[in-house]
């Protein structure tokens, strides 16, 4: 047994070893405080798809007010709050992002969508490591503003050393519309661009998915290269919320909303079926996700390490 005299002393001796330790990590005089950096995301995430590398690049992203007359028109204000709260996100704002996906093939670098200008695209290409005179094609999956934004500035063709790849029913449909935004941007490219329709190869190894209902020739594009797959979803469905897990619900920006609802239905249901990975080009950024089956519609469940595993 320690004689209680023997205890106090040790404690003593040791309380005094550790004085200058402590003291060595007491600061001389008050930190100042560190300054506010305000809100930041990344610009990219990269990670492989078989053979393919492909990165995601966010464009830009803005906060847009009173959700509720964008999604869900056909819901009530009680039902929109209800999702809302137990989404646990707010009812009087929405965050908006812009996601290009590029991809690099081994053979091409292919960008798909472009944001809304050529200032957002080009700054996310750089931050990933690319300049634009990099791109060998580019792929519109529809003609709104927030995707073929990038594609002509000042200066001309942002893309100059690219080829061109959208859907036929979509060019189609916006040439006979009057449309400044196309009038501007795409048609000054139509001599150097391809046309495809469903089931119709963008490159070897992305085949074009026909998503008609957001715009008339909207397209998605599925990935597939050694063994795996991905879906480039563009906007059959516009926020993981008020959107992906309603799909019923009415979306103001789609053209067609029944056929749009049923578009995403079908896209949803494969994607829940064949647990298949998917870019939404307005999910939340890094914008990639799975979808799981919940009730009567579905639940998006975002990607956390599963892309970028040894990368």
């Amino acid at each position: 047994m320690t004689h209680p005299m023997t205890m106090s002393r040790r404690a003593a001796l040791l309380g005094a070893a550790s004085l200058p330790l402590a003291a060595a990590f007491k600061p001389s005089r008050a930190s100042a405080a560190a300054e506010m950096m305000g809100a930041s995301i990344a610009p990219y995430t990269r990670f492989k798809l078989g053979d393919f590398e492909v990165t995601t690049l966010l464009a830009g992203t803005r906060t847009v007010p009173e959700p509720h007359k964008i999604f869900g028109l056909n819901a009530s204000d009680e039902e929109f709050a209800a999702v809302s709260e137990a989404a646990m996100i707010p009812t009087d704002a929405a965050q908006f992002f812009f996601t290009p996906t590029l991809v690099n093939t081994g053979a091409e670098l292919i960008l798909f969508d472009t944001g809304t200008n050529p200032a957002g695209i080009t700054d996310a290409l750089e931050a990933a490591g690319y300049g634009a005179e990099q791109v060998d094609k580019v792929v519109i999956t529809h003609m709104h503003g927030d995707h073929i934004g990038g594609l002509m500035g000042e200066g001309g063709e942002t893309f100059a050393n690219a080829t061109y790849v959208t859907g036929q029913a979509e060019f189609d449909h916006w040439a006979k519309a009057g449309n400044e935004g196309f009038d501007a941007k795409v048609r000054p490219l139509a001599e150097k661009m391809s046309f495809i329709g469903e089931g119709g190869a963008a490159a070897s190894g992305i085949t074009g998915m026909a998503a008609f209902g957001h715009t008339p020739g909207h397209m998605a594009y599925m990935l597939d290269s050694g063994g795996q797959q991905m879906l480039l979803g563009a906007d059959f469905a516009n926020h993981y919320v008020w959107s992906l897990a309603h799909p019923d619900w009415e979306v103001r920006f789609d053209m067609d909303k029944s056929a749009a609802a049923a578009t995403r239905r079908k896209i949803l249901d494969m994607l829940a079926a064949t647990r298949t990975p998917f870019v939404g080009y307005h999910m939340p950024f890094p914008a990639t996700g799975y979808v799981e089956t919940r009730g009567d519609g579905f639940h998006y469940v975002p990607t956390s390490y599963q892309m970028v595993m040894g990368g």
